[in-house]
């Protein structure tokens, strides 16, 4: 086949397969995806060659999957519609990248170990994969946004979850696309294939994690703020009692708001604002959890959550978030230009603590992530672990304030909620969402949705929910232990290759 060809066939598989992911749920195009590139690059007999199939698989896939950064940009940042384009067209290009490197390094081991094709698909390739799909979560800070391994949270595979997060699901999803690039050639791998698939329903009948006390009541707030009212100075004034209305409309054991709901310091509050919500908790009983922006001094602020309890002689709860958005939170050295270039109240925040303390919410404790934060489910497993291994009280449950109104009604915000069921699932812990436009939501250990609000209405979504304790391997291991499998499958790739050659000769 000519090579133009092969590009826009991988072109166009990689842009059907953002049909697997929410909202969509289409998740046999992830894999069929997959193996329709893989066959492709298995028959492109060079290095470059394999790589620019990966390369337009790895763009297609990424530009329909982040196109709506645009909207930011250029709807709310005032960025001039071709630089914005032109952002996440260059964007695209360089996630896509992570799978030509897959690809193309798949080709030139297979050249120089002499592999077999069996070997590539089955053992070097999904090992490849899986270790681009990592880097990808990490290099740069990170942007593992749409993971192949996201497209598997109601699929068969979502019970491997628990056990290998999200990139084991991107290892798993891999190796049966290999299986099935064979199939022309061989019948054989089919059967490995069916059994992972077949596998995945029995692995989630296992109870890794058990209910820890007694449930709690909660009530979870959506502004609906406008974003490009969000921040003006005619709209904080309704936005505070907006906020301090909803918080008080009812009791609840635990009441949660968006992210930065209060769009203001604490001390640019009015005096007896956060004194009001206090005298509120101690009256019902309630717990709060409030997105605010928190400045100790002139050199440090944070995006946190504060939690106030109805015993006001407790500690004041905090928690500042970690790991914050490249030029949304922190502008990259070297990038303040392309800031200059919108008008977004952008700022240098500082960074959280790794590990931070859950809050005591009754006989629960609620972990908060902020944001972008639940996109990186190792540092969320990673704080369990702490606790766990450190013999501090471990979260029951997690909490996810957002406001990602900055993308519009898109499907951003479906994206996001299948973000946290994988947390759901790599924890076996209940995931709470309090966001400002959508999707606030309530997730069981299971990673199933069990209620939510209609995004860009006001609302507070009321639920029930109990917490769950224990270890799943995931949170003991987090990444570690599918990337000892993926070198393991690379060390039996070779070993295989040099019997191989062995025997030829």
């Amino acid at each position: 086949m000519p090579l133009y060809r092969s590009l826009l066939l991988a072109l166009l598989a990689g842009a059907l397969n953002i049909l697997a992911f929410a909202p969509f749920g289409l998740w046999p195009l992830q894999i069929l995806s997959l193996t329709v590139v893989l066959a492709l690059a298995l028959r492109a007999g060079n290095v470059r060659r394999s790589a620019l199939v990966g390369w337009a698989y790895g763009f297609g896939w990424t530009v329909c999957g982040v196109y709506w950064l645009y909207i930011s940009m250029h709807d709310f940042g005032g960025m001039a519609a071709p630089i914005a384009a032109l952002a996440v067209i260059l964007l695209a290009l360089f996630l896509g990248a992570y799978a030509a490197l897959a690809f193309g390094l798949s080709a030139w081991l297979r050249r120089r170990w002499q592999a077999a094709p069996t070997a590539v698909a089955l053992l070097v390739f999904p090992a490849l994969w899986t270790l681009a799909e990592w880097l990808r979560g990490w290099v740069f800070t990170g942007l593992p946004w749409v993971s192949s391994g996201y497209a598997h949270t109601a699929s068969p595979l979502a019970g491997y979850a628990p056990l290998l997060g999200v990139y084991g699901l991107a290892w798993i999803s891999a190796l049966i696309a290999g299986c099935l690039s064979l199939f022309p050639v061989r019948k054989t791998p089919l059967a490995l294939a069916l059994l992972l698939l077949a596998a995945g329903p029995g692995l989630k009948t296992i109870d890794w994690t058990s209910p820890a006390g007694q449930p709690i009541t909660v009530r979870l707030l959506q502004g609906n703020v406008a974003q490009e009212m969000k921040f003006a100075r005619e709209q904080i004034s309704a936005s505070l009692t907006l906020y301090r209305d909803l918080i008080s409309a009812a009791p609840a054991d635990l009441i949660a708001t968006p992210e930065t709901a209060i769009p203001l310091f604490s001390q640019q509050l009015p005096p007896d604002y956060l004194p009001q919500l206090a005298a509120f908790a101690q009256r019902s009983g309630s717990h709060l959890a409030i997105g605010i922006p928190v400045s100790d001094d002139s050199r440090y602020y944070a995006n946190s959550v504060i939690g106030i309890a109805p015993n006001l002689a407790a500690a004041p709860y905090r928690y500042d978030k970690h790991h914050l958005v490249p030029f949304g939170e922190f502008i990259p050295t070297g990038f303040r230009w392309f800031v200059d270039l919108m008008h977004i109240p952008l700022g240098d925040f500082s960074s959280g603590p790794a590990v931070q303390p859950p809050f005591a919410v009754k006989d629960q404790w609620l972990l908060p992530n902020i944001c972008y934060e639940d996109l990186f489910g190792e540092e969320i497993a990673g704080q369990l672990a702490a606790s766990h291994f450190a013999g501090a009280p471990v979260a029951t449950m997690l909490l996810n304030v957002s406001n990602i109104a900055w993308f519009g009604d898109t499907i951003a915000l479906p994206q996001h909620l299948q973000i946290s069921q994988m947390r759901a699932l790599e924890t076996g812990r209940p995931m709470l969402r309090a966001t400002n436009t959508g999707t606030t939501a309530v997730i069981d250990p299971q990673g199933v949705v069990t209620a939510q609000l209609q995004p860009y209405r006001r609302g507070t979504l009321a639920a029930t929910v109990q917490g769950m304790q224990g270890m799943t391997p995931y949170i003991l291991a987090g990444n570690a232990a599918i990337l000892l499998l993926a070198a393991l499958a690379l060390l039996a790739g070779w070993l295989a290759s040099r019997k191989n050659r062995s025997n030829s000769a």
